[in-house]
């Protein structure tokens, strides 16, 4: 009976001679050392993947806060333009550069004769400059011992109007724009 313990008989058989029967740990000791450097190359990359969209984040944080200076200083720019390119300034800065309204113009017709007569307008009255109420400067507070010094007086006004001879008094106006002449003849 000795001989037919030892053997085995059958599928066991053929199992026992596909299997070793050594020890199972030098066969576990590669799987287990691929599966740690995997693992640990899978969290150095997570690391780096997260630094680099960090990274990115606050690049856009930046580039957003950029965006809106220049978005701002665009704003004010445009503001600045727009104040320049109104018509009442663009009438001062003309008059600041000495021109004056043109007059009716004449017209050359193709065959050579001249339409309208070609006339000057008078020169302007140079505009009326603003009145603005002048502010007394702010004295330091004086010593308890020294009286403060009383406010300056507003400044007169530059322009008023002529006395209406109908009421007998005189009335101030506020001073009036002029508009300048335009051309109606076409």
């Amino acid at each position: 009976m000795s001989k037919p313990a030892k053997q085995v008989r059958g599928r066991a058989a053929r199992l026992s001679e596909l299997m070793p029967s050594g020890p199972a740990q030098a066969a576990r000791t590669p799987f287990v050392l691929l599966v740690v450097v995997l693992l640990g190359g899978g969290l150095i990359c997570l690391l780096v993947l997260n630094s680099a969209l960090n990274e990115g984040s606050f690049r856009l944080n930046d580039l957003k806060k950029q965006t809106t200076e220049l978005t701002d200083e665009e704003q004010a720019l445009q503001r600045d333009v727009d104040d320049r390119s109104a018509p009442g300034a663009l009438e001062r800065r003309a008059r600041e550069l000495g021109m004056v309204p043109g007059g009716s113009p004449a017209f050359v017709d193709p065959d050579g004769r001249v339409r309208g007569t070609p006339s000057q307008a008078p020169p302007p009255e140079p505009a009326p400059e603003p009145v603005r109420p002048q502010q007394a400067p702010v004295a330091p507070p004086a010593a308890p011992s020294t009286p403060a010094a009383p406010p300056a007086p507003p400044a007169p006004p530059t322009r008023q109007a002529p006395a209406s001879p109908a009421s007998g008094q005189q009335k101030q106006q506020a001073p009036q724009t002029q508009q300048p002449p335009t051309t109606s003849g076409r």
